[in-house]
């Protein structure tokens, strides 16, 4: 099995991309504006930031906008490559956004809390190009769609991986010390983190070598 891509979120500023980049990162993500969690920066600062990326990194808009519309308009404010869709589209208008943006990858976030996670992947995994498993709540009064720091339940991850068809990222919790223990026992095609190397909000470039030696 080859190791598993690594995207570093929660990107800032261009130095962090930079950094995530010569680390090893295949790809950023860039925070739009959320009810809750860390990291979310201006779409001009999101434009200014997928502008200084170079090919082939991808360039991850992390909207949480639920209509295709909405969705649309967010893209032309950022220019990205590739959209990570973190909350429910309404009406499933994966169409409406295929038809107006051909060339942008669209990546939809499934946060697993029990059973139901494992279909509604393999439901919405045929209209996305990867889906990316994370440990938010979007039922609760503020939603958390990302960057919560916690781990959920891997075998149910594993589930999904196995059954959705399409590249799954995993994210949720993962740190240098677990890492080797998310790769084997889900076995996806990604990695997705924030926090887990992060000090004080900051990238912290000791925690990010010290992640990526361990996945390598």
């Amino acid at each position: 099995m080859s190791n598993p891509r690594v995207k570093i979120c929660c990107i800032a500023d261009e130095q962090e991309a930079a950094d995530a980049i010569s680390f090893g990162a295949s790809a950023i993500g860039l925070v739009g504006a959320m009810p809750s969690g860390p990291g979310p920066i201006s779409d001009a600062e999101i434009l200014r930031i997928a502008k200084t990326v170079p090919p082939p990194i991808a360039t991850f808009l992390l909207t949480s906008r639920q209509t295709a519309e909405g969705i649309i308009e967010h893209y032309y404010r950022t220019k990205t490559n590739t959209i990570q869709i973190v909350d429910e589209l309404i009406e499933n208008d994966y169409t409406g956004l295929r038809e107006a943006l051909p060339h942008i990858k669209l990546v939809q976030v499934i946060h697993v809390m029990d059973e139901e996670s494992v279909d509604q992947a393999a439901e919405l995994a045929e209209h996305v190009d990867a889906i990316l498993l994370d440990s938010g709540n979007p039922k609760l009064a503020v939603k958390e769609l990302g960057g919560t720091g916690r781990r959920h339940d891997w075998q149910l991850s594993r589930k999904i991986v196995e059954t959705c068809g399409k590249p799954v990222f995993l994210a949720g919790g993962l740190n240098a010390e677990n890492v080797r223990e998310a790769i084997e026992t889900v076995q996806p095609f990604g990695l997705d983190l924030c926090s887990g190397v992060r000090t004080d909000g900051k990238l912290d470039l000791r925690k990010l070598d010290a992640f990526f030696s361990a996945v390598n």
